[in-house]
Parts: structure tokens; sequence; C-alpha cells
């Protein structure tokens, strides 16, 4: 079957909710778990499922994701298997740029031309999860489906955060509402196992997960040139249609990464004893870029739960629940908690450290951090003390913003001694 999928990434999303995290890069080149990066993730997935023949479709800020992705994904020369980049582009035919994600998908429709498929998976690059995408296929050819939508069961107060289908006994999707509001969420109940309606998960939302048929999906985007959104003009359209649109349920651990809040508290729930984002299995390997890097060195420091990158210096007295991004240095005596630190793209060189000490990327001495993400690339000096609360208004300068009570401190950023933030 493999060599019948293509596989399709949408990652050229402005991401302004995760902003500032995406102020600089796109959604999906957002760092995570330390050492990884949000498109990981689907390409991971795509991998893991034997779907080999990948295409990520960028747009903003998107020079950060190429690089990553050419560095990252390379195979033999010789198998059918690639993660190729198609980015925005102007031609004589068409000046702009993609407007929506089936936009995106319409307008690189020619590039597609040459490859033999017959199915087209398409799949977001801002989402935490695990999933058999060859499952979902199978699937989608036993039910004689022409378009299948991945659907989670969801609680009724997460109803208006989503798209929401109306699924029949047999599985197919007979109607569709985009966010509904709370007084119309009872109306859009579908028939779940009994452990979903035990956890009151009696909804059924939009994963931003589709297969497609070939010929169904062109049909589609040619027959609705002004359609520029899946979720929102396309899906509907097939519902509404004659197409047979088949709900395929996925009961495991899902979360959108959309928000300052979300993206914190996905990553934080990493370092729990057993994160249902499970980063230690042999059957879902999760890749990303091979760095080299040296063993990261501890000197006293206490470490409970936290995850640990390669190449960091710790002279901290304690990190607790917390992730710590490759080349981290944190100075002696510093407590963090609660806290993202997204790490160093670089080592910085003996001698320049020596005759510059002011210029020492990383965290400095006898600092407290609490409620915070730490952007790449960032001096924090002696004596400082960050803290996000639930009373922090948000604000924003040069150097970091607030959002939902995380104080977030910007790439590049330098904190002078003895500040105080929060």
């Amino acid at each position: 079957m493999n060599d019948k999928v293509l596989s399709v990434i949408l990652g050229g999303g402005v991401g302004s909710r995760l902003y500032p995290l995406t102020a600089g890069r796109s959604k999906p080149a957002v760092p995570i778990g330390g050492k990884y990066r949000l498109i990981d993730i689907p390409i991971s997935n795509c991998l893991n499922s034997g779907l080999k023949r990948i295409f990520v479709l960028t747009q903003f800020n998107s020079a950060s994701l190429n690089r990553h992705l050419k560095n990252t994904f390379q195979f033999d020369r010789f198998a059918d298997a690639f993660v190729d980049i198609l980015a925005a582009e102007q031609t004589r035919d068409n000046q702009m740029w993609f407007q929506g994600t089936a936009d995106a998908v319409r307008q690189i429709i020619p590039h597609l031309e040459s490859l033999r498929y017959e199915y087209v998976v398409i799949l977001s690059g801002d989402h935490l999860y695990q999933m058999d995408y060859q499952a979902m296929v199978q699937h989608h050819i036993d039910t004689k489906a022409d378009v299948t939508v991945g659907t989670i069961p969801v609680v009724e107060e997460d109803c208006p955060g989503f798209g929401i289908m109306k699924v029949s006994e047999e599985g197919d999707i007979k109607s569709f509402i985009e966010k509904p509001t709370p007084d119309l969420v009872p109306q859009w109940t579908s028939p779940v196992s009994e452990e979903m309606q035990n956890q009151g998960r009696n909804w059924l939302a939009s994963m931003g997960i589709y297969v497609f048929t070939k010929n169904v999906l062109l049909d589609l985007l040619v027959s609705t040139p002004d359609a520029i959104d899946f979720g929102k003009e396309i899906i509907p359209t097939a519902v509404e249609g004659a197409l047979k649109v088949s709900s395929y349920s996925f009961t495991g651990y899902w979360t959108d990464i959309g928000t300052i809040k979300s993206f914190f508290e996905a990553n934080l729930r990493l370092t729990t004893y057993l994160p249902e984002f499970n980063l230690y299995n042999n059957d879902e390997l999760l890749y990303t870029r091979a760095r080299m890097l040296a063993p990261s060195k501890i000197f006293g420091t206490r470490l409970h739960h936290a995850l640990l990158s390669e190449g960091c210096i710790l002279h901290a007295d304690s990190i607790e629940n917390a992730i710590v991004g490759i080349r981290s240095r944190v100075g002696k005596r510093t407590k963090i908690k609660n806290t993202i630190i997204m790490g160093i793209d670089y080592y910085q060189a003996l001698m320049d450290v020596n005759d510059n000490p002011d210029k020492l990327l990383g965290i400095g001495e006898d600092c407290e951090l609490e409620n915070v993400i730490v952007d790449k690339n960032v001096k924090i000096g002696n004596r400082v003390r960050i803290t996000g609360h639930d009373g922090l208004q948000d604000q924003e300068n040069d150097y970091y913003c607030v959002r939902d009570g995380i104080v977030i401190v910007k790439k590049g950023a330098v904190i002078p001694d003895d500040a105080v933030i929060g």
C-alpha cells in the first residue's frame, strides 16, 4: 500500500497565537521536548507508518524549517522515499501565495503530476500525537470512502474550539459544524465506545487529519476554486455532496499546539512519570536532526521531573518540572521550576568567553525562574528573578512578553543582572 500513498504536511501558517515563538520561525519549526521541532511529529508518524513519500508545504518564516528538514531527513538515493519542501511560489499563472490549507494543496497539484499514487494523507504540522496513518488509510479503503476524517472524542466544554462531526452508527459523517456555540453543542453527540461515554467524551472533533482518494481530492479542489480551507470549506462540501465521508476515530493522546498555554502545558507533561506522549517506544520513534553533541555535564544539580538534552553544562541548584534544551548553560545556585529552556544553537569558543564573560549565553548564577519559556540564544544575567503567574497581565517589550501568565523571554534577548520580571 505504501507506494500508493502521498503524505502532504501543511507547514506554512503564520502561527500568531504562538507569538513570540513564531516571530522568526514558522509554527512547525518551534522547538519542543528539548531537542525536537513540531514538524518532527507528523514526519515521524509517517515514517513509523511506512509512508515515506512526504511533501512539506512552507510559506511564512520558513528558513529555519527548511534548514531543519534538509539536515534531518535524508534517505538512500536508491530508495523510493523523500521529504521534499514545496514552498509557496508565484508563477505566470498564479501570482498569489498560499491563502489557506486547501489553496496550498491546490497550488502544488502540478508538482504531483509526475508521481504515481492513489491516496493522499493531509496532515497539520503543529499537533502532538503518535498515530499509525497506514491503519487510517486501510480504514479508508475498507469502508470504500471518498474522504476520511480523523476524529477524536472530546468532552462538551471542548467542543467550541473544534470542528464537530455528526457521525452515524456506521461511521459515516452526516453533518459538520465549525466551532459550535455552547447552546448548540448538545445536539451534536455521536455514537462512541462505552469507554468514551464513561469519560463524557460523546462528541467527535476533527483532528485536521484527512485521507482523500486521489481523483476525489483533485475534483474537490478544482470544482471549488474559491475554497481555501479544508476544515471550513472542503470537508463541509464533501459532507453535503454525494461523497462518502468516513470518520476514523482515534482515542489516543492528541493535542493541538495552538497557543502559548497549550505549548507550555504539552511540553511539561512530557516530564511526568508516564507521559501520554511516549518518547521511549521502539515502535514509535521520534526522529530529529542528529547533531553529534557531547554528553551533558552536571555539577551537583538536583533534577526532578526534568528532560535533559545533549550538550548542556549545568551548575544549577535545582531543576524541577522542566525541559532543558540542547547546549543549555545554567549557573551556580540557580533554581529552575515549571520552565522550558530551548537552549543554544552553537557552542561559544572558550577564548571568546574568557575575553568577554558578559557575552556568555545561558542563565547566570543565583537566578530563580518559574513558569517561564526561555527561547534560544538568550543571556540571563546573575541574580535575576522571573516569575510567571495567573495574575500577570499580558504585556510585551523588546526582551520578553507575557501570555496567559507565562513569561516568554524572546530569542536572543539579554536580561541584565538583578532584573525582576513578574
